[in-house]
């Protein structure tokens, strides 16, 4: 194993809202050690939809240079942050599409023993964040992953609110993420960041023990 340990940030977004927030994670990810990688999920939207929505469409050109993610790079990472606006209280379909391409690495055990976590963002208060964080949740269980939450390890916590992730209401891509949720996107990077050098560490000892 490598001794950096390394970060992969994937993340769905529309508007830009979530992205704003993955751009936390990464800098966060990045100032505790890390080596980061910011990749999207692939759009699935027709042009037609996007360009129906003058947000979608500026954020949709704005970031045409962010790669697009690969299962390469949940491979290559010891530390996955997944972000996504809720749908219904679930991920949007973009992210859940990728998830669903992740078969033959999950069947190779190649995603177990790395450390996950998550970010969302709703258009209205009490709209799924939560819901959407905890569905997310159940694929890292099926993976066989460690997950970290930001829970309420900080006293920003008890001003943000929500232990199973960061999160921001965004009035349907209206507000952008305050200082509030940004922390708290921070926060969930660099718990994850800690918790992944912990247990790449104990990973290594072990496999040298054995040798």
């Amino acid at each position: 194993m490598d001794g950096q340990l390394k970060v992969a940030v994937i993340y769905y977004s529309a508007t830009g809202i979530t992205y704003q927030m993955a751009q936390s994670a990464c800098e966060a990810a990045g100032e505790a050690g890390a080596e980061v990688r910011l990749r999207k999920v692939r759009e699935l939207a027709p042009e037609e939809a996007i360009r129906s929505n003058s947000g979608w469409q500026q954020h949709h050109l704005e970031t045409q240079d962010v790669p697009e993610a690969q299962l390469d790079d949940l491979s290559w990472a010891d530390v996955v942050i997944f972000g996504s606006p809720t749908r219904y209280g679930m991920v949007a379909a973009q992210l859940k599409q990728f998830i669903d391409t992740t078969g033959p690495l999950w069947a190779q055990g190649a995603l177990a023993n790395k450390v996950y976590s998550g970010f969302c963002s709703t258009a209205t208060s009490h709209g799924g964040q939560e819901s959407t964080l905890l569905a997310l949740f159940n694929v890292f269980y099926h993976w066989g992953g460690v997950v970290v939450t930001p829970g309420y390890t900080d006293p920003s916590q008890f001003v943000a609110g929500n232990p199973y992730g960061a999160s921001h209401t965004s009035n349907n891509g209206e507000v952008a993420p305050d200082h509030i949720a940004l922390a708290a996107t921070a926060l969930t990077a660099t718990r994850a960041v800690r918790i992944g050098k912990a247990l790449k560490q104990g990973l290594t000892a072990e496999l040298a023990a054995a040798r």
